[in-house]
């Protein structure tokens, strides 16, 4: 949870517990100090709806990111069957490649032998060629036929000229037919090789379609599961504000019955003193010759425990130093951004003390904050909250009235922490998203 919006959260808590223990009454009037709680009580009550709000709102969100997932899932499915079906095709045009290439192998010996029987009957043609030059082609038969002796003679030797030439077109009618064959065969290699090369692009583009639409979607699904991841989060952070903003209402409540209980109280005192002071009066006029003094002793004892850290004596103002230890970080901008409290920072066991008495809003451990105590503090009419974080432990809990110099914890390391400190924030008023109301405490209360 980011540390930003935890404070954001805190800072709602702190801004509204306005308590008076043990505050002046001659500072600030009864009835303004009852309509400032009661005023914190009705904001706190508006911040408690809206939070509502966006919590229902975000449950919306949430629900309407997980249907869409569901329906990338679904397209993303269908792309895997795609791709799984293209696979299946590209292995079955793979066969038919590796099939074909044998019948182009098939195709390649015949032509050898084609080429093998062309290139043997150009010899023979040649021959015939050489011999028809020589002899003067077809008047050799015109000489074989005059040359008979008698007519069956001559009827013997026309039947041998005829089968001569026969054979001579034979071999011709071969050779043609061998040339088509060839030719044929060659433009059937080429067009089966063209064919496999254009079914294997077709494939393999088929395929790098379906893996982009499909990266797309895995893209689109990762987006939209970090989304739901931001709102969850944006989810846990209403949820925590919300409690704190409840933690909030009942330490102003319980400020308002403390008022009340003081006002009571004061009224009660303011009676018996003007009684008190009648008696006197009486008493003095009686004994005119005779002074007379009034003694009055009040005391106030604090305990705390014995660590192996000293904490700080306890200041006569209204503020006190709220733990042993040296500066280490200042109030505003450092290279990890806006720091809206200082740093304290000490080794050994270091017991860590309420900087003003008040009403503990909430106690409890944030992932940001680790152990942190936020008290609600009425001063001078003024309210404030303080933030103790990062505690290694707590011994306060919500709703507790704590008294300046009080211990409330001991300093730690825990939540988003680098080192053994205490963060200490002080708020003037209502805590606000922006931090507006947070000031250096530096100044005001002893650091």
């Amino acid at each position: 949870m980011k540390k930003s919006i935890i404070t954001l959260s805190l800072a709602a808590v702190l801004g509204f517990g306005s308590i008076t223990v043990g505050m002046p009454v001659e500072k600030a009037s009864a009835a303004n100090k009852l309509n400032d709680l009661n005023s914190q009580k009705n904001q706190i009550n508006e911040k408690r709806s809206g939070v509502e709000s966006k919590l229902n709102s975000t449950d919306k969100k949430i629900g309407e990111n997980q249907s869409e997932q569901q329906s990338v899932n679904n397209e993303i499915e269908r792309l895997d069957k795609a791709i799984s079906d293209a696979l299946a095709k590209i292995e079955e045009k793979n066969q038919e490649i590796a099939d074909t290439k044998k019948e182009i192998e098939k195709l390649e010996a015949e032509i050898k032998v084609l080429v093998e029987r062309i290139k043997k009957r150009n010899e023979l043609l040649k021959d015939r060629a050489r011999n028809y030059q020589e002899t003067g082609g077809m008047v050799s038969y015109i000489d074989v036929l005059m040359g008979a002796q008698s007519f069956g003679d001559f009827v013997e030797r026309v039947g041998a000229v005829a089968t001569i030439v026969e054979a001579d077109q034979d071999i011709l009618k071969a050779h043609q037919a061998d040339k088509d064959e060839l030719e044929k065969k060659q433009n059937q290699v080429k067009e089966e090789l063209a064919s496999l090369e254009t079914m294997r692009a077709e494939l393999e583009g088929m395929k790098k379609s379906l893996n982009a639409q499909k990266a797309e979607k895995d893209k689109l699904l990762a987006s939209l599961k970090h989304k739901e991841k931001e709102m969850h989060a944006h989810k846990l952070e209403l949820s925590e504000e919300k409690e704190i903003l409840a933690a909030q209402e009942a330490a102003i409540q319980k400020a308002i019955k403390l008022e009340k209980e003081r006002q009571a109280e004061a009224a009660r005192q303011a009676e018996l003193a003007k009684q008190k002071a009648a008696a006197e009066a009486a008493k003095a006029a009686k004994k005119s010759n005779s002074p007379s003094a009034g003694s009055g002793s009040s005391s106030d004892s604090g305990s705390s425990g014995s660590p192996q850290v000293t904490p700080p004596s306890v200041s006569s103002g209204v503020w006190t130093k709220p733990a042993s230890g040296r500066l280490s970080s200042g109030f505003g901008g450092r290279s990890l951004g806006n720091h809206f409290g200082v740093d304290i920072a000490s080794g050994g066991t270091v017991p860590i003390v309420a900087a003003a008495d008040g009403v503990v809003i909430r106690s409890y451990y944030s992932s940001s904050y680790g152990n942190a105590i936020f008290i609600a503090h009425s001063i001078d009419g003024q309210t404030y909250t303080t933030v103790y974080a990062h505690m290694s432990s707590r011994i306060v809990g919500s709703g507790q009235t704590v008294s300046k110099g009080q211990q409330i914890g001991v300093m730690g390391n825990t939540g988003q922490s680098y080192g053994q400190h205490l963060h200490f924030e002080l708020h003037r008023g209502s805590w606000n998203a922006g931090k507006t109301n947070a000031i250096n405490p530096i100044g005001i209360v002893p650091i």
